[in-house]
């Protein structure tokens, strides 16, 4: 069978990643590159891609089978979109869009079109994130009844010596806090409500640097989520889960689901139950669950690939996407507010 054709738009730090994996899956191959920065053209240069400036000439010209985008933010819709017209299947970075309206859009168009519309939240193609949801979805914990997440790191003073870092958009909540919005959907299922406070004291930027959340879920869950950027600490999924080298691992959990039956912490996957009388003055029994190491960004290719050739259902749509993006971007709404912030109902995530 031939190799699907892939396109790479942006060629950034994600973009590179991207163009990685691209290199080692047998799958695939990379067919064109496509950015207006000089960097980009030096990189097709040194590494024989074949490239363009402008990605609509090049979906034009190559007209590949899937197109992996990588672009800033406010590009991922039109990018998205000219794909879209063009029948070309798309892998779309995290976010979606910018704004929910432009999620909409592009997931219509794509659904209009015929055409798989992907979003890079890799890590529903984490073993431990896939076994976290068989439990919990599969009543391994009983009824779900709390969930506790943790996202507390030390992002380095030169991250921020780029300057859209400093501004709304670009804080912990939108860039790193909805992967994890993503991996609570994903687990426990869909959020009815945020409530939120927001906080820049420490670096006094114009974007928040810590966030103290509240979240009702559907079926009646109640989740707490404590982020922060500015702390020393091990209690993150980046810290914990050994998912990419850059982080030194921690033996830690950065989630905790409890249910009526049992207990399950991630990403050490410890299930805690009682194997007698339930009661608090009963000892606790320990099982470690295990899991295959894979990694999920190579799963999530070999995926995108499959679904081209149909050959899989999408784990993950657009619609899909826009609902984390909106749970996400309900926190700023909470925290503007001081009120919580509805969500609409919606169907069962894939």
């Amino acid at each position: 069978m031939s190799k699907v054709r892939i396109a790479v738009i942006g060629t950034g730090a994600f973009g590179q990643r991207h163009l990685s994996y691209l290199q080692r899956e047998p799958l695939c191959e990379v067919v064109a590159i496509a950015d207006p920065m000089p960097a980009a053209a030096a990189l097709a240069t040194a590494q024989g891609y074949r490239y363009f400036s402008d990605y609509r000439a090049m979906l034009d010209a190559v007209k590949p089978e899937g197109a992996i985008i990588a672009s800033p933010n406010a590009l991922h819709a039109p990018m998205g979109l000219a794909c879209a017209e063009r029948g070309i299947h798309i892998l779309v970075e995290k976010p979606i869009a910018e704004t929910l309206a432009a999620a909409h859009s592009l997931a219509a168009a794509a659904e209009d079109a015929g055409v798989a519309l992907l979003v890079g939240h890799h890590r529903r193609y984490n073993p431990v994130i896939e076994k976290a949801r068989e439990i919990v979805r599969g009543g391994g914990i009983g009824r779900l009844t709390t969930v506790v997440a943790l996202w507390l790191i030390r992002k380095p003073d030169n991250y921020f010596d780029v300057a859209w870092r400093r501004e709304p958009g670009g804080g912990p909540v939108l860039i790193n806090l909805i992967h994890d919005i993503d991996d609570l959907r994903f687990i426990c299922g869909e959020i009815a409500s945020v409530q939120a406070i927001t906080s820049s004291a420490l670096r006094e930027f114009a974007v928040e640097d810590t966030a103290a959340i509240a979240l009702r879920f559907v079926d009646g869950a109640l989740g707490t989520v404590t982020l922060s950027d500015t702390v020393p600490a091990p209690w993150s999924w980046e810290m914990t889960s050994g998912e990419a080298a850059q982080y030194p691992q921690r033996p830690e959990n950065c989630y905790l689901f409890s249910g009526t039956e049992a207990s399950l912490t991630v990403p050490k996957l410890e299930l805690w139950r009682y194997d007698g009388e339930k009661s608090w003055t009963q000892p606790l029994v320990k099982q470690t669950l295990k899991v295959p190491n894979e990694d999920p960004l190579t799963r999530q290719l070999r995926h995108f690939c499959r679904v081209i050739r149909r050959e899989e259902a999408p784990r993950i749509t657009g619609a899909d996407a826009a609902r984390t993006l909106a749970a996400t971007l309900a926190v700023h709404d909470a925290a503007r507010s001081g009120n919580a912030v509805a969500l609409a109902a919606s169907v069962e995530t894939h």
